[in-house]
């Protein structure tokens, strides 16, 4: 198993879901589907938001002012690896909270450049995915061509 399917697997879980089993002739977007990601959605929402309430509480327990500068310098670097990490999930955050907007607008699971269906299995794995597989290629190729 790769470690997309372990870091679905465990969204999926964090959010107390199964993978989402498609009947035959089930329409795409259907309201059970929406449901099915609004929970994965809202689960790891809250998960970031937990995040930060612990490291808030941490920093403010663990601050000292220790007397060796040794000490002091691996303590600030910790804090600054975690205050990183808050960063960059707070910027997750803001994509979480707009596709929860998408699920009411019903323009969730469509990519945002072509228009086609984006694909449960790819969703699972990427709840904030805006691209289908093909535009998102496409665009890590012109990434990688322009040195971004």
């Amino acid at each position: 198993m790769t470690n997309t399917n372990k870091a679905s697997l465990s969204l999926l879980a964090l959010a107390g879901v199964s993978p989402y089993q498609e009947e035959k002739n089930e329409e795409y977007m259907n309201e059970k589907q929406i449901v099915h990601f609004r929970k994965i959605l809202q689960a790891w929402h809250d998960q970031i938001v937990g995040e930060a309430s612990r490291t808030v509480n941490h920093m403010r327990d663990e601050a000292s002012n220790f007397p060796d500068p040794a000490d002091r310098a691996t303590q600030e670097e910790e804090f600054s690896l975690e205050l990183r990490a808050r960063d960059r999930e707070r910027k997750l955050m803001k994509k979480i909270e707009n596709t929860l907007k998408k699920l009411d607008t019903e323009d969730f699971g469509y990519c945002n450049s072509c228009g086609v269906e984006i694909g449960i299995r790819r969703l699972e794995a990427r709840p904030t995915a805006d691209l289908c597989i093909d535009c998102k290629t496409l665009a890590e190729v012109r990434e990688k061509q322009m040195g971004f």
